[in-house]
């Protein structure tokens, strides 16, 4: 009896401990089923802030890049940059004041005049026009120089030298583009180990083509030498070509990369409305910080620059015409990005953006109302307007980036003319929206407590 009851105990204890491991068993399930996707949601999230992070550290490389490529492939781009520099005062007084000094120096314009006074002198003058002859031989001379710095200040003013100008910017930098690129039809050829070499195949071409045209028919049997005289040989210029291909291919995909990866950033997150706004802001806010970079390196440059080499104004002149196209590029970013933060925000869940939109939405229909009171109701007009409301919402925004990027240059009134228009529309539409949520007078009727229509 004993050992029976002693073996009804271990049945009795053995069925209680499979009972508890049974139930631990379930909880650890039911735990596991509960941090799976708390555990993917902190994967999704980890996911997206990385992303957008990426994204906003690239964004200024990105618009460097751009800037980059745009000034050392395109030659519109390159001339459209530099040209107007040509017309700058600061530049035209540098300018004439190279070109005189370049003159007076390489001209003895004392020996001259002194020659040309010691040859009056020889001549049978009257005693006091000999006399005044030596004081009047420096004034001559001051007379010249002031002469040749008023033509040279004249020509540089003029519109000739700004044609000038622009030819030489226009050559000079498609020939360096075509030595880089390696173009078949230029003259220079730069080999992949630096060697610089001058083609001999395209310059007997250039000069038999050229001799047919003034009608020497021997030129037609003029060979073309396909030889290449090597110039220089240097690895900075291979150097140069490596740098040259690295900004291009950069400046062409690392917009697409950061873009990407901000894009990419938003569809992970769970909550996409709030983590367009956060990735908005993170944007503008590394964009805002290149733009403080410029503004800092526009201050270094100045102070680098010797007096003795550039004046200070002309330098900064040169600077801000040099960076024109990365300002104003920055200016629309960062505007552009911040509309996107805040219409994220506003569009988002949160108790804050909830709260104003049901603000906004409060005192339009309030306005709408007290419209409709006094007969200015819109009508089929109005109702028009809310069934397409989302859809000019998009196109007002869509025209206002489309202009801003438009714009040449961009500056800061221009990007607020532009915000300020878009949100006109936005209130235009507001105003003039009759949803079907409100009344109008044509609809009204006036219940009393009692339900009986009066």
């Amino acid at each position: 009896m004993g050992e029976t009851q002693e073996v009804k105990a271990l049945r009795v204890r053995i069925a209680e401990l499979e009972a508890q491991h049974l139930e631990l068993q379930r909880a650890g399930d039911a735990a596991h089923e509960a941090n799976g996707p708390r555990a993917k949601g902190r994967l999704r999230g980890a996911a997206a802030v990385m992303l957008i992070l990426i994204g906003a550290l690239l964004a200024p490389i990105a618009v460097l890049g751009s800037w980059a490529r745009a000034e050392l492939v395109d030659t519109d781009r390159f001339v459209q940059t530099f040209a107007p520099l040509a017309q700058k005062p600061e530049v035209q007084q540098f300018v004439a004041a190279e070109v005189s000094a370049g003159i007076t120096q390489n001209v003895d314009i004392d020996g001259m005049v002194g020659e040309l006074f010691t040859g009056l002198a020889e001549m049978d003058l009257p005693p006091r026009a000999a006399a005044v002859l030596p004081l009047l031989e420096g004034t001559a001379a001051s007379g010249v120089r002031s002469l040749i710095d008023t033509g040279v200040e004249q020509m540089v003013e003029s519109p000739q030298f700004a044609g000038a100008w622009e030819i030489a910017l226009r050559e000079s930098h498609s020939r360096a583009i075509s030595l880089i690129q390696g173009n078949p039809d230029s003259a220079l050829q730069l080999a992949d180990d630096g060697t610089l070499s001058l083609d001999l195949r395209t310059i007997t071409a250039q000069v038999r083509e050229r001799l047919i045209a003034q009608g020497l028919g021997f030129a037609e049997t003029i060979p073309v030498v396909d030889q290449a005289v090597p110039i220089l040989a240097s690895d900075s210029l291979a150097l140069v070509r490596t740098l040259y291909q690295l900004a291009v291919g950069l400046g062409f995909w690392l917009p697409w990369v950061a873009l990407a990866a901000v894009v990419g950033g938003v569809l992970v997150a769970r909550n996409r409305m709030r983590t367009l706004a956060w990735a908005g802001s993170s944007v503008a806010a590394s964009l805002l910080l290149l733009s403080g970079g410029v503004g800092v390196g526009r201050v270094f440059f100045i102070g680098a620059v010797s007096p003795s080499i550039m004046p200070a104004a002309t330098a900064e002149v040169l600077f801000v015409q040099l960076t024109e196209l990365i300002a104003a590029t920055l200016i629309a970013l960062i505007a552009l990005f911040l509309v996107v933060a805040v219409g994220a925000w506003l569009a988002s869940s949160s108790r804050l953006a909830v709260s104003v939109r049901g603000a906004f939405r409060g005192g339009f229909a309030t306005i709408r109302a007290a419209a409709d009171h006094r007969g200015l109701h819109t009508g089929a007009f109005g109702r028009a307007i809310d069934r397409w409301h989302s859809a000019i919402l998009v196109a007002a925004v869509l025209l206002g980036v489309l202009a801003l990027f438009s714009m040449r240059p961009i500056t800061p009134s221009g990007v607020a003319t532009v915000t300020l228009g878009v949100f006109a529309v936005l209130l235009l539409s507001e105003l003039l929206r009759r949803p079907a949520s409100d009344s109008t007078p044509e609809t009204q009727v006036d219940q009393p407590a009692d339900g009986a229509v009066r």
